[in-house]
């Protein structure tokens, strides 16, 4: 089962200061190399904040495109980890061995595989697999 867990910085708690950054990132990696050596990591990817983002919504009908920062976010993704497990509380557990500080959440979902969708949705989608390149099951 594939899982992504997504850092979550709750940006608007100011951080208390426990480690250096270097030490962070060191921590950070240790952790990721162990997602790897337990065979468990598919990719992993930190993001650049929304201040240099852009949101595309269609409310309207038509495509409006909003340069970051937004007002509005409470919550912003940090980064992102993609595992494949053999279950929820596997993923779970993963996810509780991170380094995160106070000011951090991870959320986990489930990815969704073709097998979880009716025959008509899957019939639907045909060539999906396709378009997910090397990272496609």
């Amino acid at each position: 089962m594939r899982f992504m867990m997504l850092m979550i910085p709750l940006a608007m708690r100011p951080r208390r200061r426990t480690s250096t950054r270097s030490e962070r990132v060191a921590a950070m990696m240790k952790y990721n190399q162990a997602l790897k050596d337990a065979g468990v990591l598919i990719t992993l990817d930190g993001l650049h904040p929304p201040s240099v983002g852009a949101r595309v919504s269609f409310a309207s009908g038509k495509p409006l495109v909003t340069d970051g920062p937004f007002a509005e976010a409470k919550e912003v993704l940090g980064g992102y980890w993609m595992i494949d497990v053999k279950s929820r509380e596997e993923a779970i557990a993963w996810a509780k061995r991170c380094p995160a500080s106070e000011n951090e959440i991870i959320e986990i979902r489930q990815v969704q595989e073709m097998s979880d969708f009716p025959a008509d949705v899957q019939e639907a989608a045909a060539g999906f697999t396709e378009l997910q390149g090397k990272f496609g099951r």
